[in-house]
């Protein structure tokens, strides 16, 4: 009888799990498009990153469902690539994926007809699914409705998101035209004008310039000044920053910073910036070198901060004095501010460090906070169980 329960209950696991989106397995990219063109389909490919929440999200509360996995099952060809590994890094380049999610939707032809971005919930899900479905919905219709006058603010909101990332030179012209009609700011087109704004050139900085008695109805004038500033050393390291030989031209970058900030804070920025490029580069030992000097004093450090600067010791450092500085990061860090993550980060550390019995307390506290706020606790129970 308890082996028949058992049997029962797997297959109406199984059952449960087979009603959502059924992803190709095993399958390269030139694979699943001949086979979407044999089926007459389109190609959904979910382009995800290891790293990414709300990647992790979808797979968990949206993908199982069964009326996305009835659609899409039905509809599309499913395929799920992180776009930082294998092919995914070629095709990340050729569809322009800048961020995580990002849905493509690709005929057999290899071309993209439709895509979003993001946590979406069921409802719009299925709702952009059945848009890439219809020619008159797609991108490209959306896209030639707008260059033939379309300026409903509706419209035209939806339209900038959906190109933001893959054509912002499209979606700047967008977002001219629907701020053109002077709308009152609201959270949503203050959002999309923020993250619009690349650099001091283009129409989204113009418009904040422009208007800032208006946002600052919205926003504090302390907040408005940290964006101004964001944005300007984002112009400045676009210039500075070459990214096919990776120089940074430092003279240039202190130079041009020093304009809107001291001396002291360009030089401490320069600091931060070459080690963010250190990261990426992956050079750990310049990047150890240079946050240990940049966080001698860490007391001003938020929560956050010193927990990404500990986790990243934790995954890239050997040294065994800095991990020692690391672990009082992740204390400090959740001295401020005790969460699932930064009580992670610190039994990870304690343990890095052979400090088993600490590394023990911590990850059972993890454990319990994770759990408490449904987090994915996988890994915080793989190193308990270790220890």
């Amino acid at each position: 009888m308890k082996k028949t329960a058992i049997l029962s209950f797997l297959f109406f696991a199984a059952l449960a799990f087979a009603q959502g989106i059924k992803f190709e397995e095993g399958s390269n990219f030139k694979t699943i498009l001949a086979k979407a063109k044999k089926e007459n389909k389109l190609v959904f490919i979910d382009a995800y990153a290891v790293w990414c929440g709300p990647c992790k999200l979808m797979v968990k509360n949206i993908f199982p469902l069964k009326p996305v996995g009835d659609y899409y099952n039905k509809n599309f060809v499913n395929a799920k690539i992180d776009m930082e590994k294998g092919e995914g890094i070629e095709l990340a380049k050729k569809f322009n994926v800048k961020v995580f999610p990002t849905y493509l939707f690709i005929n057999g032809d290899g071309e993209e007809v439709h895509r979003t971005i993001g946590y979406v919930e069921e409802k719009d899900f299925i709702q952009f699914a059945m848009d890439a479905g219809d020619p008159n919905k797609r991108l490209a219709a959306l896209k030639q409705k707008f260059e033939k006058g379309e300026k409903d603010p509706a419209f035209l909101l939806n339209l900038a998101n959906l190109t933001m990332y893959n054509d912002a030179v499209f979606s700047n012209k967008v977002i001219e035209q629907y701020f053109a009609a002077k709308p009152e700011f609201n959270q949503e087109n203050l959002g999309l004008l923020f993250q619009a704004m690349k650099n001091t050139e283009d129409a989204p900085y113009r418009i904040f310039t422009e208007r800032k008695a208006d946002i600052m109805k919205i926003i504090p004038e302390k907040q408005y000044a940290s964006i101004d500033k964001n944005v300007k050393v984002n112009a400045v390291m676009a210039k500075a920053y070459d990214a096919t030989t990776k120089k940074l031209d430092e003279a240039y970058f202190l130079t041009e910073t020093q304009k809107f900030m001291t001396k002291e804070d360009s030089e401490k920025l320069l600091k931060r910036v070459k080690s963010s490029r250190a990261l990426k580069d992956k050079d750990f030992a310049t990047y150890e070198k240079i946050n240990l000097e940049l966080y001698k004093d860490y007391s001003a450090a938020s929560s956050e901060e010193l927990n990404s600067l500990a986790w990243n010791f934790f995954e890239n450092v050997t040294t065994k004095a800095s991990l020692e500085t690391a672990v009082k990061w992740a204390q400090e860090s959740v001295k401020k501010s005790e969460n699932f993550a930064n009580t992670d980060t610190l039994a990870n550390l304690y343990n890095k460090v052979g400090d088993k019995k600490n590394a023990k307390i911590w990850a059972e506290k993890s454990l319990e906070l994770g759990k408490a706020a449904g987090e994915d606790t996988a890994d915080t129970e793989k190193l308990l169980k270790s220890l």
